[in-house]
């Protein structure tokens, strides 16, 4: 029987448990870090997620670990507080973000045929409201809290049945940020047992990131305009962060446009050209994201950039960058109002590329470190059956 608390007389209070600072500020920093870098349009309008299959997919695996220790913790929460007499599964782990104009209604997360399988939710609110967000409050439709306020670090855990039918005010500006996990009793729906068979066939060595299908990046406020109108969200997100793109190629080597931002490239900020090449552009959104998350804990004069390693963009250059940008981000105006933030700095004057070039560096050494802790955490998943932090 599941724990509830009496209301008043004849009454019981949703089954709900609230924690405040469950996570911590820099779990929550660096899930978003994570998210920023390989995010794909999501589920919903004006909703972007981040699943671990499609991590694997795209040869960014070591970025599973950071989400080890959080599932063990949040997946104990959830079987202490509900009083299971077994042991859940996970059935989905996603990082979700709600951007301008995203809102759902009264539903609960079991609300269709093929949803049954969700028995509990776990919500990590990853960034705050008011801070990095405005609208997006959550409300449940009986009990109390009756609204929740997201606050970077909380968790809510409920039931996902009707018991817990809830809502989502639109979001008015920013972008917020969760990690959803949803727990099943049924182990035919195990998302471990899935991720560990994607892991044991792709053998997880250390590669740079591979894009997915490209339409998987592309944005439009109006989905049937498609290429007319819209964006790709990885040159978006670098964009709201001061920075463009020039490929290294000539541009009539494809037939099709897209294929550009599979090859290799370089960054742009200004007028001035980083000249080391990026294979795509999620390798080099990885590095713009992890500046951007870590630039103020980098050393000075950590690496130094060489003469010639920055350079001022020629005419020529100016154009294929030009030329890019009306590619890609055909709808400004929408770009700045679904990612633009108050923490994107676009200072072009005296950019530090020797941080940058810093920053690219500690983004090797990350990845490094998450690869090494994979390669020895799968032999014993496979064994157990179960992604957890080897004892």
């Amino acid at each position: 029987m599941l724990p509830s608390r009496e209301m008043g007389a004849g009454s019981l209070e949703p089954p709900r448990l609230i924690l405040h600072n469950f996570l911590t500020s820099e779990e929550c920093k660096e899930l978003e870090f994570i998210h920023k870098s390989n995010s794909t349009v999501g589920y919903r309008p004006n909703v972007f997620s981040t699943t671990l299959s499609h991590l694997i997919a795209t040869n960014s695996s070591p970025f599973l670990i950071p989400f080890v220790p959080i599932r063990e913790r949040l997946k104990e929460k959830v079987e202490h507080f509900f009083g299971c007499e077994y042991e859940l599964c996970i059935e989905f782990t996603g990082l979700i973000s709600w951007c301008r104009g995203a809102s759902i209604g009264w539903h609960s997360d079991d609300n269709r045929p093929y949803l049954k399988q969700r028995h509990f939710t776990a919500v990590c609110y990853l960034n705050s409201y008011g801070k990095d967000f405005k609208g997006g409050l959550f409300h449940f439709q009986d009990g109390e809290p009756a609204t929740l306020v997201p606050m970077a670090g909380d968790v809510a855990i409920y039931t996902a049945d009707s018991c817990n039918i809830h809502a989502v005010d639109e979001i008015i500006e920013g972008e917020r940020l969760t990690l959803t996990l949803w727990f099943s009793r049924d182990s035919a729906h195990d998302e471990d047992a899935k991720l560990i068979s994607l892991l044991s066939k792709n053998m997880p060595e250390l590669k740079l990131p591979m894009l997915a299908s490209s339409n998987m990046y592309w944005f439009s406020l109006d989905p049937a305009s498609h290429q007319q109108l819209g964006f790709d969200i990885c040159l978006a997100r670098m964009h709201v962060l001061g920075f463009d793109i020039c490929s290294c190629q000539a541009e009539g080597l494809f037939s099709d446009s897209t294929e550009l931002l599979m090859e290799p490239l370089q960054l742009v900020r200004g007028n001035e050209l980083f000249k080391q090449e990026f294979v795509n552009i999620l390798h080099a959104l990885q590095a713009v994201q992890f500046h951007h998350w870590k630039a103020s804990d980098l050393p000075d004069a950590q690496s130094e950039v060489e003469p010639g390693d920055v350079v001022r963009l020629s005419k020529s250059q100016q154009e294929v960058v030009r030329s890019l940008k009306s590619q890609f981000l055909r709808d400004h105006q929408v770009v700045e109002m679904i990612f633009s933030c108050a923490t994107c700095s676009r200072n072009q004057q005296n950019f530090d590329w020797e941080r940058f070039s810093a920053a690219i560096a500690g983004l090797e050494d990350y990845t490094c470190k998450l690869h090494k802790e994979l390669l020895m955490s799968l032999p014993y998943w496979r064994t157990h059956g179960i992604i957890s932090e080897c004892s």
